[in-house]
């Protein structure tokens, strides 16, 4: 048995890889060996494993086709436990020691996958097969069609358990923002860097180069891997000059945005402590200059999909940068003088190049030059009929420019059908790619705002063209954010003259001929497509899936489009292509999330109180996106229990609450007050300085959307407050309001939720506790300061403050507020001051119960489903002005005096229990929908009352107090009687809020 570190196809010498060290690692369980440098696709060829997955319909053997990340075939599961992580390509995947990597799509094993069956049945798994097969009997769909679709469905599995892995978004902001960094993207770094501009230098590979790293060139006459060297020490030692290696910018967006995702400690098996294994970035770029590349398109041909099948540039790729023979006796297949340096490369590794296949007529010098070199059978005109083999190419059949056939051992082919201009972000803010006949190729065309494209993402191949179109780029862009572009020599490189015409597809080879080689989509299946009506692009893709695999069509997508030209019968410049989207490459939905996922998925706001209640030993609860203190229980104490004794001490002595999550807007200008009045259904305008009023908010359809309290601080100063729930809600309806429907009014707004903190203290004592913390230069007595009175004080020897006569709980009540880093101190001076009176804290869950005791409505009742008559308030809508949802909310079925309206509900028997939820039934009526006449909306029990509490929305309920209903709970098995009455059970009258 060979030794682990056998590497049967590493070439002797070269490449750009560390030879002195040996990485292990493991495919399918079988322990292999590579070097620093590597990818996981150049190791496992240099293993001499050549099948590396399986198609997602067919289950046909799939080995490596590119080198990059548009690689359809070699997707692998990488990783193991709660690590793993599906359909990661080999090609990007950078080798470390101890990789972990499974073939996927297959079972039991790659060799011997019993989904391979599926070949057998391709002419009924055509293209569309599952909206016709599906359909009949209809009794089959969900015990048989369904699960089996479901079993078949997806690539790849997902982790078993969470990822212990963390993830970061991080903001950057340059002048220039170059994209690739090859020789154009080096080339244009470097003219701006050296203005002084800040530069930012993306690139998705772990080294700088791009296609120089697999070619032979040279550059100022030395190998071109010199001159990457020299250029990427000269950008790293510019001190605005950015380097960002393992980084794919993924998407453009307006205002000069760009997403680009860093594989951080993806080159690692686990990350290290307190680093993230990916990073999400928002660049923002004053410009940017793409230098993307060009991806290389496959011929489509019989059989093209047989692992050994390759591009001739990946194979280059493989010889020159990682130093290794993707097979021992080569085909190569083209119709351009540039695939065939193919021959050369591969020659000099040690590989027999068996033929040149041309497919121009009369072929080239070049080509005959190269075939000679490498001393290789030339066959000009001519093209591939079909490959031979099943897990590997064991052979080609070449039809011959005179019509003969001939069939040649062999187990590489190595073939191109040309390039296409890499430009998917150039399009990604609706601009539309033109097709170039010169090129045979789409080219950018209307391009994002302050972008410019070069190299061969412009469709410029030229190496020395590419480096003086590039330089001037980057110094120009550099001088449009108004830096001086220094001048400098321009790299010399020699531009070879080589011819090319394009091949698209064989027309008459045997066998199956594969467009989209992820998704199975062959020649066939465009035809059919075509003859059942698709025949544009964005139909074709998605009758057939061409182009919807992970790779989103890099190969695929312009093939797709040239066969379905030609099955039509149109040019396919005017054929084009589908809509490239962001992101241009897979994204581990990780990293869109970052941070934000388990307990921080929504990470809790903290009341300017937190310490101190903790300190009481509050339990706390979630109420929207703060937490809150639900209860404080003393020792042994049941929750019940706790928050009966809040209860009962805010009635009867006082109490304190922290209620800084109610949203606070700050609303100013000389319009303030007509703002207000159109966004509110009541008036706001005629409020007096000093003062407070309860407001109703409506949305545009009638509907309530929320309540709060407004106070008038100045003329043309008002205080705005809303539910702790919809705090952003309202915020975002406002700035609309403002920003787009009357942009004419001055009137400014700003959110101050977090720059408050506010308590209430409630109670009986409430007045004597605050004039103790109060200065005593301010008059806080009844009638000084009376019901809904508002005013600016200090506290506590001079500490700014706002007080607030506004009561929640039905009793003598104030909200003070004070700049919320005061908070903490507040709440202890405060408590301090109120010992003497008994004071004591509550939460949440007595703040509910005083409010239901009250007949508040809130958050059962603000469901978005209710109006201000079903409420109660329809008085407070307005006649003498407009306001949003002023007409809306007059129709006459939000009018209906049938409609469900609030009301308060008492048990017939005092000890029964109400519960949320419960269905509202005539009294005896069986319980049915046909009898619901409305449900339970919230509930409470009262110490003050001695029994269960609630609030409901009945059928014509302000016309049935004193009635009895029937509450019953199917999910709950209640089922009891309560009388009809008005929703206020405490004080209806209000005379202890005003004492």
């Amino acid at each position: 048995m060979a030794p682990a570190s056998f590497q049967p196809n590493r070439i002797g010498a070269g490449g750009l890889i560390d030879r002195t060290r040996t990485l292990s690692f493991t495919f399918d369980g079988e322990e292999h060996a590579g070097h620093p440098g590597d990818t996981l696709a150049s190791a496992l060829v240099a293993n001499g494993v050549r099948l590396v997955g399986r198609s997602f319909k067919y289950h046909r053997p799939r080995g490596i086709l590119s080198a990059g990340s548009e690689e359809p075939n070699a997707l692998v599961e990488l990783r193991l436990g709660a690590r793993r992580e599906p359909n990661t390509r080999a090609t990007t995947i950078e080798l470390y020691d101890g990789l972990d990597a499974t073939s996927q799509n297959r079972w039991p094993s790659l060799k011997l996958d019993v989904l391979a069956v599926n070949q057998l049945f391709a002419p009924i798994f055509s293209a569309g097969f599952y909206y016709k097969t599906f359909m009949w009997p209809a009794s089959f769909w969900e015990k048989v069609y369904e699960p089996a679709i479901r079993r078949a469905a997806g690539l790849g599995r997902a982790a078993p358990a969470a990822d212990p892995d963390h993830y970061e978004k991080a903001n950057a902001f340059c002048d220039v923002l170059v994209i690739g960094a090859g020789a154009a993207g080096l080339s244009a770094a470097l003219a701006a860097a050296r203005s002084g501009a800040r530069v930012i230098l993306c690139d998705e590979d772990f080294r700088l180069g791009g296609r120089l790293l697999a070619e032979h060139c040279e550059i100022d006459g030395r190998p071109a891997i010199e001159w990457v060297t020299a250029a990427k020490t000269e950008l790293e030692s510019l001190p605005d000059c950015r380097i960002m290696r393992r980084t794919t910018v993924q998407g453009v967006y307006d205002g000069g945005t760009y997403a680009a995702v860093e594989r951080v400690n993806d080159h690692v098996p686990v990350p290290l402590e307190h680093e993230p294994r990916l990073r999400l970035w928002r660049i923002v770029a004053k410009r940017a200059v793409l230098a993307s590349g060009a991806i290389e398109r496959p011929i489509v041909f019989g059989d093209n999909d047989r692992p050994g099948v390759m591009l001739a540039g990946a194979v280059r790729a493989y010889v020159n940068r990682f130093g290794v023979a993707p097979g021992k006796r080569a085909v190569i297949f083209a119709g351009s003088d540039e695939a065939f340096r193919t021959a050369r490369d591969v020659a000099d590794a040690g590989v027999e190049v068996a033929a040149l296949v041309d497919a121009r007529r009369g072929g080239s010098a070049y080509a005959r030059k190269a075939a000679e070199k490498s001393r290789a059978r030339y066959f000009d005109g001519a093209a591939i009929h079909r490959v031979h083999g099943r897990q590997a190419v064991k052979g080609v059949e070449i039809k011959r420019a005179d019509g003969g056939a001939e069939r040649i051992v062999c187990d590489l082919v190595a073939m191109s059908g040309g390039w296409n201009p890499t430009i998917h972000l150039t399009t990604h803010l609706n601009g539309k790619p033109v097709w170039s006949e010169e090129l045979s190729a789409l080219v950018p065309g209307k391009l994002p705002p302050a972008m410019s494209v070069v190299g061969a993402a412009s469709g410029d191949f030229a190496l020395g063209s590419v480096l003086a179109s590039a330089a001037k780029a980057g110094a120009e862009a550099a001088e449009a954010c108004g830096f001086t572009a220094k001048p400098g020599a321009i790299p010399a490189a020699k531009d070879e003259e080589l011819s090319a015409s394009p091949i698209w597809q064989v027309a008459d080879s045997c066998g199956k001929a594969f467009v989209d080689f992820q998704n199975d989509v062959a020649v066939s299946d465009v035809k059919l497509a075509v003859r059942e009506g698709f025949r544009i692009p964005e139909h074709l893709k998605r009758y057939t899936t061409l182009g919807m695999a992970t790779d989103q069509g890099k190969t695929a997508g312009l093939s797709g489009s040239a066969v379905l030209a030609n099955v039509t019968g149109r040019y396919i410049g005017a054929v084009g292509t589908t809509t490239f989207r962001p992101p241009y490459t897979p994204v581990a939905i990780s990293v869109f999330a970052g941070h934000h996922r388990g307990s921080d998925f929504r990470p809790a706001r903290l009341a300017p109180s937190h310490q101190w209640a903790k300190e009481q030993g509050a339990v706390f609860v979630e109420t929207g996106p703060w937490l809150r203190a639900l209860y404080y229980p003393k020792p042994g104490e049941e929750p019940q229990a706790a928050v009966n004794r809040e209860v009962t001490n805010v009635r009867e002595q006082v109490g304190i609450c922290d209620v800084s999550t109610l949203g606070k807007i700050d609303v100013q200008g000389t319009d303030a007050g007509i703002f207000l009045d159109r966004v509110y259904a009541n008036t706001f305008s005629t409020l007096p300085v000093g003062k407070a009023r309860y407001g109703l908010m409506l949305r545009e359809d009638g509907f309530v959307l929320d309540d709060g309290t407004t106070a008038r601080l100045r003329d043309d100063h008002y205080f705005v407050t809303t539910t702790t729930v919809n705090a952003v809600k309202v915020m975002q309806h406002l700035e609309f309001c403002q920003q787009c429907l009357w942009p004419e009014l001055d009137v400014q707004m700003v959110s101050v939720t977090e720059q408050w903190a506010q308590f209430a203290v409630a109670g009986p004592q409430a007045r004597e506790v605050l004039q103790k913390v109060v200065d005593p230069t301010h008059d806080i007595s009844n009638e000084a300061f009376p019901y809904l009175a508002v005013g600016e004080v200090s506290v506590c020897g001079g500490t700014p403050a706002r007080i607030f006569r506004l009561s929640f709980s039905g009793e003598l009540a104030y909200e003070i507020a004070v700049p919320a880093r005061f908070g903490d101190s507040l709440v202890r001076a405060i408590m301090d001051a109120g010992a003497p009176f008994g004071i004591a804290p509550y939460g949440t869950e007595a703040l509910g119960v005083l409010r239901i005791e009250k007949g508040h409505p809130a958050g059962g009742e603000l469901n978005g489903q209710t109006t201000a008559h079903d409420l109660g308030m329809g008085k407070m809508l307005s006649t003498k002005k407009d306001f949003i949802g002023r007409f809306m909310a007059a129709r006459p079925a939000l009018t209906d005096p049938a409609r469900a309206t609030f009301v308060g509900l008492k048990p017939v028997e005092p000890g029964a229990r109400i519960r949320a939820g419960s269905h509202l039934l005539p009294q005896g009526a069986e319980a049915t929908a046909a009898n619901d006449q409305g449900y339970v909306t919230s509930i409470a029990y009262s110490p003050s009352r001695g029994h269960w509490l609630g609030l409901g929305l009945l059928a014509r309920g302000s016309e049935r107090h004193g009635e009895i209903v029937r509450v019953y709970d199917p999910v709950r098995g209640g089922d009891l009687l309560a009388e009809v009455c008005p929703p206020c059970f405490i004080d209806p009258e209000g005379a202890r809020l005003r004492v």
